[in-house]
């Protein structure tokens, strides 16, 4: 199994295949995954592994690492491209997750204005309307959406709610009126016995139909590139994926890609 954590609030900066030089946020435990999906190409790997024992860092504790962090990158003049949320699961699921934005887009106009804050999100706590009005003051709301059928869902993302439906997600989706940018892995491969492939016909014309009706201001399209917990799935190739973007663009959406 893949265990890639994060042991520390504020990691980084790191390059971002999508977003450039990035300093994350784990609002998650420190030693352990804590997530509403389990998804199979998760870096940080299986919520089996358990969630740890350092619990959720406190707005404080938050605060006062980025602070700490951002000083120093000033002084050394190291320039963030963003700030990211990410970390060992789901970054909507802290309680304080509004108050710890409202902090980071406080604390970013002081030191790297320029900056961007983005929120990697896989969009199951947009139905708290504390989350949506948080996720419309970052710069970045990127919100995932791997399949527009809600069986490769549960094989790929493995959603905890076993209520879970992507017709009801679209209908939350809508909510953000465009100010979103939709994040889709395309990989295929086995588990369990049961074949994946979210490149298929049938799946890409489902899933822009899905992209028709939401609206994204900006889709984000990547492949494998880093362990995945499940070993037999296979990235495609970049030649795919800019065949998908194509599509993308052929209905009205700006795209991008990384393979």
């Amino acid at each position: 199994m893949s265990t890639i954590l994060f042991n520390e609030i504020v990691f980084g900066p790191v390059h971002s295949r999508r977003l450039g030089v990035s300093l994350g946020i784990n609002l998650l435990p420190r030693n352990g995954k804590l997530c509403s999906f389990d998804c199979l190409y998760c870096e940080c790997g299986y919520n089996s592994q358990g969630k740890g024992t350092t619990g959720l860092p406190e707005r404080k504790e938050v605060y006062e690492a980025l602070e700490d962090r951002l000083k120093k990158m000033k002084e050394k003049n190291e320039i963030p491209d963003v700030i990211t949320f990410a970390g060992n699961g789901e970054p909507t699921l802290h309680p304080q997750f509004g108050e710890i934005i409202d902090d980071t887009i406080k604390l970013r106009n002081i030191y790297f204005p320029q900056a961007k804050v983005s929120v990697l999100s896989n969009a199951t706590y947009i139905n708290s309307p504390a989350v949506v009005e948080a996720l419309n003051k970052v710069d970045n709301n990127i919100l995932k959406l791997d399949s527009a059928f809600d069986d490769t869902v549960r094989i790929l993302n493995v959603p905890n709610n076993p209520d879970f439906s992507v017709e009801k997600l679209i209908g939350q989706l809508n909510l953000f009126q465009g100010n979103l940018v939709i994040q889709t892995m395309f990989l295929r491969g086995e588990h369990k016995g049961q074949i994946i492939d979210n490149t298929t016909e049938k799946e890409i014309r489902a899933w822009l139909e899905a992209l028709k009706r939401i609206k994204p201001r900006q889709v984000m399209i990547y492949t494998i590139d880093r362990e995945t917990p499940e070993k037999e799935l296979r990235k495609v190739t970049k030649e795919e994926l800019n065949s998908i973007a194509e599509k993308v663009k052929k209905i009205g959406f700006d795209v991008s890609v990384s393979a």
